[in-house]
């Protein structure tokens, strides 16, 4: 599997447009991209493998100074000395010794032009039926006609006499997770912790993503 050398936690914002320097108008995602610290960081001695645990956004504290954090994810914020973060996530990188326990990673480690692979959690639609979920047609819309929407045939009943796995049908559609590859870096503005991206991001505003240097070959 291959790993990204980089990596950080944003929040989406939501779509805006800017103006490239040729004058091209250029629809992107705004992105509230880190600043997240490092809580952990694991060793193929210790653990197995080698990753990098980071944590994003400030905790919620309630009216009695209690933070929504159940008390593993408190002890592991303690353990590194650092504030609490409201997301805790874990990135597998190339080369993790360049990270330390307690250290900064910011929109700056990304640069306008860079391709990126953003994975998120898509948004979720409910129960759907065919024609939304898969883009199935229609049945005869004449007069004494009883199938418009439905699923129609399920497949033979001699052979196999069951419904194959992976079937089409309606069900759950979205909330899953979601990863759009090759995405270019059109902003960087790492005073304000933002990144902008051109097209469009998987989930709704205001949901986390993850944002790491793409893995395609170019």
């Amino acid at each position: 599997m291959l790993k990204p050398k980089k990596a950080i936690l944003a929040r989406k914002i939501g779509m805006t447009q800017v103006f490239a320097d040729n004058g091209e108008l250029v629809p992107v995602t705004v992105l509230e991209a880190g600043p997240c610290v490092v809580v952990q960081k694991k060793t193929v001695e210790n653990d197995g493998y080698a990753a990098v645990k980071v944590g994003f956004k400030e905790a919620r504290v309630n009216a009695r100074g209690n933070v929504y954090l159940n008390k593993p994810d408190r002890g592991q914020f303690d353990k590194a000395g650092v504030a609490y973060k409201k997301y805790l996530r874990e990135f597998r990188f190339e080369d993790c010794d360049q990270y330390e326990v307690g250290a900064t990673i910011d929109a700056g480690i990304f640069e306008a032009g860079e391709k990126v692979d953003i994975t998120g959690t898509s948004k979720g639609k409910g129960y759907a039926g065919v024609i939304k979920r898969y883009g199935f047609g229609r049945g005869p819309e004449t007069h004494g006609s009883k199938h418009h929407r439905a699923l129609g045939s399920m497949g033979p009943g001699t052979t196999p006499a069951r419904v194959r796995k992976g079937k089409p049908m309606s069900g759950r559609m979205g909330g899953e997770q979601v990863t759009t590859q090759n995405l270019q870096v059109v902003r960087v503005d790492a005073e304000r912790n933002l990144i902008l991206v051109k097209g469009a991001v998987p989930g709704p505003k205001g949901k986390m993503v993850s944002i790491k240097n793409t893995t395609k070959n170019k």
